[in-house]
């Protein structure tokens, strides 16, 4: 099998990292699909297979991501200056920490991965002040929020908010609920969470399903989606398609739709 090496920085350590270009990566599909170039054959062959089924794929991609400036824009408004990007995939347009400085430059952003190639490429490229970024997986957050505390990155006894953005689609309801969970323990009232991920009508979410190699999708339904933040309080429009999430809109559910889209929302922790 060829291979190729990155550096990966845990702690005061660089260790060694062997990724295979062959074997394609969720974080490499979605950067093909905003138009980016840090990807390779097989992660373009897979998004292609994927837009066979759903052609609207890099559309979506691109809709998710300006929900998510939008997203960032109006919490640093709020006066949010602490934000968490959990599986922040490959530096694009509009990172996070870009949106969040240019309306409040003291903001604080802490991106974090479980994938090496990731996380080399954002200490690379996503270097500034108040700028942390952490390897760890999602499906550990207790983890991540203890090298949170070691690093002294974000303080979480402050309002933050915690991006999970088209990640939870890659976990069981029963899953996202509990890793959502894990994480509102963490955090102090009026602290945010805002979530972002795919869902399609029950034909194209099985198809998707069988095509994707590079990792396991679910097709969550709105009323799972508000479940995982159940305790909070949803920032009207609530759950709607991420082209319709804007801040103040009327709630409204997202109509029937055949084929794919993003669904979208942001929740606050009430009592600040």
């Amino acid at each position: 099998m060829t291979g190729t090496h990155a550096r990966l920085e845990t702690g005061d350590q660089v260790e060694p990292t062997l990724f295979d270009p062959n074997t394609s990566s969720i974080a490499r599909i979605h950067d093909y699909w905003l138009g980016g170039k840090d990807n390779y054959a097989a992660d373009r062959a897979e998004a292609e297979r994927l837009m066979a089924v759903c052609p609207r794929l890099p559309l979506l991609a691109r809709q998710s991501r300006l929900f998510l400036a939008r997203a960032v824009r109006w919490l640093a408004a709020q006066g949010v200056t602490q934000f968490l990007d959990l599986g922040c995939g490959l530096p694009t347009g509009q990172n996070t920490h870009e949106v969040a400085q240019a309306v409040h430059p003291p903001c604080r952003v802490v991106y974090v991965d479980a994938d090496p190639v990731v996380i080399t490429h954002a200490r690379a490229r996503l270097r500034g002040p108040g700028v942390t970024v952490i390897h760890g997986d999602l499906t550990d957050p207790d983890a991540i929020l203890t090298d949170l505390r070691v690093q002294r990155a974000l303080n979480l006894a402050e309002p933050t908010a915690v991006i999970l953005a088209m990640v939870l689609h890659f976990f069981d309801a029963a899953t996202a609920s509990a890793t959502v969970a894990a994480l509102i323990r963490a955090l102090t009232p009026g602290s945010y969470i805002v979530l972002s991920m795919g869902s399609s009508d029950e034909e194209t979410g099985d198809a998707l399903a069988r095509e994707y190699q590079a990792g396991t999708l679910h097709n969550h339904s709105v009323t799972q989606i508000a479940a995982f933040v159940d305790d909070l309080e949803l920032i009207s429009p609530g759950v709607t398609d991420a082209m319709a999430w804007i801040p103040g809109s009327p709630s409204r559910p997202p109509p029937p739709w055949s084929g794919g889209r993003v669904l979208a929302a942001i929740a606050r922790m009430p009592g600040a």
